[in-house]
């Protein structure tokens, strides 16, 4: 098979890969479409160990099972592979699984390919007048939606009466608005510093848009609910200055890990923490009906290019030239 492979720090290779082993109980899907995540770009830029070179990247995917059960069902993709046994699982809280795996993840090679293999149990089929598109937009939106419903869960007040605020622009950020706008919530503000993108979040949906400097420059503690799409420093600093005395802040983003929360604060004026890693089958289940009914809009805010122009579309990425908050690669 044809496939895009990471091989070295800012470094991929368009070839010729064996087709994937698929194990008892597992799937072969040819894959249609699959997008670029953040964490593909940390890989990229030699920022992950747990992603080493060579190694196909990519987990955001839709296709079709061509082998095991289901052949020939259209479906979307839930990358989280897990025990299904221990307590976490046993819980309904997989994304917390020990053993958990993840495609492009040692030892599963990703979907930037034309095949991937996949336990049955996390496809999740699609109706046939949804494109591929827009359903492997699931993955990216359900850790938006797992955010929202863990802040709706902490949150003093109903998401309808919550003043929200967004950090982050890109498909994890928008995912969030999106999730916050089918769950209710009418006050939803989207920070993104990428003017590029502007026009596309404006599209998405009924979002106010403000530049980093925006929030910054409002009176401290004037969202209820914060959720950090981004996870740096600085938008960590935001965060604790946004949020409201006993307001709530989710962390979804993963950009670095030090720095830029203020203890004190979230102790003197009792703001919630929450972290928030990927999702849960049901969220992700969620996410893709709530995409199959139009709940999260028309999704028509993606970029879409061939798997063998990838390598120029991740350069595009980090030199802040893609203009779209998602890029979506076909095999």
């Amino acid at each position: 098979m044809k496939a895009l492979v990471y091989t070295a720090r800012e470094s991929l290779a368009y070839r010729d890969e064996p087709d994937p082993a698929v194990p008892l109980g597992e799937c072969m899907v040819r894959v249609e479409a699959v997008g670029i995540c953040g964490s593909d770009m940390h890989a990229y830029l030699g920022h992950d160990e747990r992603r080493p070179a060579p190694l196909i990247l990519g987990h955001e995917a839709a296709g079709v099972v061509v082998e095991g059960p289901g052949t020939g069902r259209r479906v979307t993709v839930n990358p989280l592979a897990t025990c299904g046994q221990c307590r976490a699982c046993k819980s309904g809280r997989n994304n917390l699984c020990p053993q958990r795996q993840i495609l492009s993840m040692v030892p599963r090679q990703g979907a930037f390919a034309e095949y991937i293999a996949i336990p049955a149990d996390n496809l999740v089929e699609m109706p046939d007048n949804v494109s591929f598109e827009k359903a492997c937009l699931a993955e990216p939106l359900a850790c938006g939606w797992h955010a929202v419903r863990l802040g709706a869960q902490t949150l003093d007040l109903p998401l309808t009466e919550a003043r929200c605020l967004v950090i982050g622009g890109g498909a994890i950020g928008l995912g969030a608005a999106l999730a916050l706008s089918a769950n209710g919530a009418g006050d939803i503000t989207i920070s993104e510093a990428n003017q590029r993108r502007v026009p596309a979040l404006k599209s998405a949906g009924n979002f106010t848009i403000a530049t980093p400097d925006d929030v910054m420059a409002e009176a401290v503690g004037g969202y209820d609910l914060v959720i950090d799409g981004v996870g740096f420093a600085a938008t960590r600093a935001t965060a604790s200055r946004a949020a409201r005395p006993g307001g709530v802040i989710v962390h979804i983003g993963l950009g670095d890990a030090s720095a830029g929360l203020d203890i004190r604060r979230l102790t003197l004026q009792e703001i919630t923490f929450i972290g928030a890693y990927t999702y849960t089958p049901e969220d992700f289940r969620e996410t893709a009906e709530a995409i199959f009914d139009g709940r999260l809009g028309q999704l028509e805010w993606a970029e879409v290019r061939a798997l063998e122009d990838g390598a120029e579309a991740f350069a595009d990425i980090l030199a802040g030239r893609a203009a779209a908050p998602k890029i979506i690669l076909k095999p």
